[in-house]
């Protein structure tokens, strides 16, 4: 008689397929999206619609050019996802060929040069961002400046905004500004208090608007951890270690350090922390290993704040982690269900 021989862990979970956990966390982004959109122009949709194009050109192509299945890797939904990661990170005025640039070298350099879904040692979205952050700084730095549209009465249509985008209209750069974090980290020897009563991109309004978007995206983080597609282990520790980072130093020096509210309700901090961190093939595995991944990230992202040459630090931190997360999960094994003690690397002995 022919067994059927299933490898470790013996079990699997009805509807937890690859396809379907790619369909819910893009469904999870949805309030963010929503949010983002209403808040920042239609500059995000019109990002969205191009990175998806893109990415499922790209993944077809190399497909293609590597004699694989097409249609059923793109079924998966994988590509998909990192072109709605991308388009939602890049500025919603951002020029198209931007767009297409990020996406284009996340699906072929950072994914399927690796030979696809599950063998990149890099998240391909933050790869795909950190090369045009590198590359075009500008264009990058600048969003919709919400203060003034809300306060004229005005927002860019859905025309202006495929104006803004495909044309890069000198009129479209009047209602662009700096991020609330580019604002505070270029303040120069303003105190804190000064800065936000002087600098447009600190004003109430437009920090409110932030807020708004990381709680929504904090919202579709909780229903992921609802639906048991993460777990709470890399975004608690991300979102506690930069909490923790920026609470020490606005205690120490609160005219020139930002609160921890301010840090945790701007930039990418919510969606980091739920959709780029908890990424399941370049993060790491264990419980364990996934507390110092996410804590590394937070503090990273925290000294490249406060420090470094870029105002959110999100992707770098992600990355570095990357880069790290090996040789976390290498000593942070768990106890094998009949040993005594966890087979950590520093417990690890060759056999004669």
């Amino acid at each position: 008689m022919a067994l059927l021989r299933i490898t470790s862990p013996h079990t699997q979970r009805a509807g937890q397929r690859t396809s379907w956990v790619m369909q819910m966390v893009i469904l999870a982004t949805l309030p963010g999206i929503i949010v983002q959109t209403w808040l920042f122009g239609w500059g995000t949709a019109i990002n969205l619609i191009i990175a998806g194009i893109t990415a499922l050109l790209c993944e077809a192509a190399i497909l293609s050019m590597r004699r694989r299945p097409v249609a059923f890797f793109l079924k998966d939904y994988s590509a998909l996802l990192t072109a709605v990661l991308l388009g939602v990170a890049l500025p919603p005025a951002v020029p198209w060929w931007v767009t297409v640039t990020a996406v284009g070298f996340a699906i072929i350099f950072a994914k399927q040069i690796y030979g696809g879904l599950g063998n990149n040692p890099f998240n391909p979205a933050m790869v795909g961002y950190a090369i045009v952050l590198v590359s075009f700084p500008v264009p990058m730095s600048q969003w919709l400046g919400v203060q003034e549209l809300v306060a004229s009465g005005n927002s860019l249509s859905f025309m202006q905004s495929l104006q803004a985008i495909f044309h890069h209209l000198p009129a479209i750069d009047s209602y662009t500004m700096a991020t609330p974090l580019d604002g505070f980290k270029h303040k120069d020897l303003l105190d804190s208090d000064t800065a936000f009563n002087t600098i447009a991109a600190l004003q109430t309004l437009n920090l409110r608007s932030w807020m708004w978007v990381n709680l929504a995206y904090l919202l579709g983080g909780i229903a992921l951890l609802w639906l048991r597609i993460i777990t709470w282990h890399t975004p608690v520790a991300l979102l506690g270690a930069l909490f923790v980072m920026s609470g020490i130093f606005y205690l120490i020096d609160p005219s020139n350090a930002a609160s921890p509210v301010f840090h945790l309700t701007t930039g990418a901090a919510m969606f980091g922390a739920f959709f780029i961190a908890t990424d399941p093939v370049s993060s790491c595995t264990s419980n364990r290993g996934k507390l110092v991944y996410g804590a590394g990230i937070g503090i990273l992202v925290y000294v490249i704040r406060a420090w470094g040459g870029y105002p959110d630090g999100m992707a770098f931190g992600v990355l570095l982690m990357n880069f790290a997360a090996p040789l976390i999960d290498y000593y942070t094994q768990p106890r094998t269900y009949g040993h005594k003690k966890a087979k950590t690397g520093l417990n690890i002995k060759e056999d004669n």
